[in-house]
């Protein structure tokens, strides 16, 4: 069996470190623009791109944290505080070690700050050893991004490992009200960001999100269940049989990655041969894969539930292919891939195969999106 760490390495280098989250928070941002582009091709709602949105976001605090954490990282600064771990042969992204180890830091962050002088007194001291010591005051330095650490930490709306359902209000369908669910991972096993989405009907006494009993179940069992390892008709299904009086009536998860970067990634296949080939400068030596998994419920059976009840069953639509394809567990399932101009152009000269389903959305620096 491989190991999975095996793939994994540390960033040692100040540069090459504070390249990579630069190289991060632009994808982010293209991200949000790709959303746009979706909504106004009618393939996702506005709403949508706000869930979307938000968790981009929260990925984006989630970088800077890790940026001001090992900012100093490679320098001398009198303390071992270790370097930021990535996979980079499956994802690009940082291990959920580092998410983990975040989450624990977060919970103390209010104590480490009691302790440490603040930002103005940080930049006295600074300038003093600059001016009298003619020194570079790299421990003071380094003081100071651990401060600011702390502090990106405290501000909240961070993308945690595990990021607890939320619900949204849909209307009503005939007696039931309909509410979508929405709540993200991050998928230890393959170091993605994982985000579902679930509309689903509700024929309870008590609404969803007030009711004591029904809603820490639901949270609890879909976050349980959010594992990337499973198909979406597995979710579905269990979360209908358990849950009687909850229908689901669509399931969406995105897949956010792999991120591949010629600097940073050891990835196999055409698309290493193509950022190779490109020769893109810094900032623009990447391709972000977007992947859509989609099911849908065909219709309501009955099923006897006692001697003399019964209970709806969701009956989910697969395989709308006839069986051309290979059984993903779901009713549709796109894949698309962001990427800069340069790189763009050598993947169309090269044409290689298994490319040509996969939607094109290409980036600008200045923000344009073009879909191909």
């Amino acid at each position: 069996m491989i190991d999975p760490a095996a793939s994994h390495y540390d960033l040692k280098d100040t540069f090459a470190s504070r390249r990579y989250f630069a190289k991060f928070q632009a994808i982010m941002q293209h991200m949000l623009r790709v959303a746009g582009v979706m909504e106004a091709e009618g393939q996702l709602s506005r709403d949508e791109v706000t869930i979307l949105a938000r968790y981009a976001s929260s990925l984006t605090y989630t970088f800077r944290a890790l940026s001001w954490k090992y900012l100093l990282v490679g320098r001398e600064t009198g303390r071992f505080f270790g370097s930021l771990t990535v996979d980079g042969q499956d994802s690009g992204f940082p291990v959920a070690a580092e998410l983990m180890s975040m989450a624990n830091d977060a919970q103390n962050a209010q104590s480490h700050l009691a302790s440490m002088p603040s930002v103005e007194v940080h930049k006295d001291k600074m300038v003093q050893a600059i001016l009298s010591d003619r020194s570079i005051p790299t421990k003071l330095q380094f003081s100071l991004s651990q401060r600011l650490y702390y502090e990106e930490l405290l501000k909240g709306e961070l993308f945690w490992v595990r990021n607890d359902p939320e619900a949204e209000w849909l209307g009503e369908v005939g007696k039931r009200r309909r509410y979508r669910l929405h709540w993200a991972t991050y998928d230890s096993q393959v170091n993605l960001p994982v985000i579902y989405m679930m509309e689903l009907e509700d024929s309870g006494r008590e609404a969803l999100p007030r009711d004591a009993q029904r809603w820490p179940e639901v949270q609890a069992h879909l976050s349980a269940q959010a594992l990337g390892g499973l198909k979406l008709v597995t979710i579905a299904r269990g979360f209908d049989e358990d849950f009687s009086d909850l229908h689901p009536k669509r399931l969406r998860r995105f897949h956010l990655g792999p991120m591949y970067s010629h600097a940073y990634t050891r990835q196999n296949g055409p698309l290493r041969d193509v950022l190779a080939e490109a020769k893109a400068p810094d900032g623009q030596d990447w391709a972000m894969v977007w992947t859509e998994e989609e099911l849908l419920s065909d219709h309501v059976i009955a099923e006897k539930a006692g001697w003399f009840s019964t209970v709806e069953r969701e009956i989910f639509a697969l395989d709308p292919m006839e069986g051309h394809l290979p059984d993903m567990g779901a009713t549709y399932a796109t894949r698309s891939i962001i990427l800069p101009q340069r790189p763009y152009q050598v993947l169309e000269e090269h044409n290689p195969p298994g490319f040509t389903g996969v939607r094109k959305f290409v980036v600008s620096p200045s923000g344009r999106v073009l879909r191909y």
